[in-house]
């Protein structure tokens, strides 16, 4: 499997990180060794001293698919879910300032959390779906998946232009504006339409 993350789909989290709008979605991979085992606390890597936690809506690729049209993207997927992509942002800025690729600062091992899968059923609106995160019990991150800049169908089509998306691959979908740094005994718990997702504790 792999992990597919869509970067800078939130118009507030671009002007947090005073970045640049792109011209079409933004995307990276992190391995499955980056999966945070369940029931396992984040530790904190040695080689940074900055992880900021980016809480994003997940899609679960239910069936295999190439050059996937947008009015089909929607049957490529069945489940939902919440998670974190964990961020070394001081090696993050380091590799953007020298033009080179952020796979140290992102995919690292256990820099995905994947939480608890919804059915897509259980939502009205897949485009207007309230999701937080809470970092010791206050909400540091709140969003709807109406701010996204490229809906998960978009996303999906265009990812399938240039990579197989395989049974099982999951799909991070952006982050929005809050995202901050995170220290040892924090406690995060993410909640996806009010629906506790997970609950991560920081070592």
């Amino acid at each position: 499997m792999k992990l597919i993350c869509i970067g800078q789909n939130y118009a507030d989290h671009i002007k947090e990180l005073n970045s640049a709008p792109t011209q079409e979605p933004l995307f990276f991979l992190k391995p499955d060794s980056a999966i945070l085992l369940s029931q396992h606390p984040f530790v904190i890597p040695e080689f940074t001293d900055e992880v900021h936690y980016e809480v994003e809506v997940l899609v679960k690729i239910n069936k295999l698919g190439k050059y996937i049209q947008p009015k089909f993207a929607h049957k490529y997927y069945d489940k939902i879910g919440l998670g974190i992509d964990f961020t070394a942002r001081d090696l993050q800025r380091e590799c953007k300032k020298n033009g080179h690729p952020w796979e140290k600062a992102k995919a690292f091992d256990g820099s995905a959390v994947i939480g608890k899968w919804f059915d897509k059923k259980e939502f009205d609106d897949l485009g207007k779906i309230d999701f937080a995160l809470e970092k010791n019990n206050d909400i540091v991150q709140q969003g709807n998946t109406a701010d996204m800049i490229y809906s998960i169908d978009a996303i999906i089509a265009h990812v399938s232009k240039y990579m197989t998306l395989k049974i099982g691959d999951v799909l991070f979908t952006g982050t929005p504006r809050g995202v901050g740094p995170i220290k040892i005994d924090d406690k995060l718990t993410g909640y996806l339409a009010g629906k506790k997702a997970f609950a991560i504790n920081i070592k």
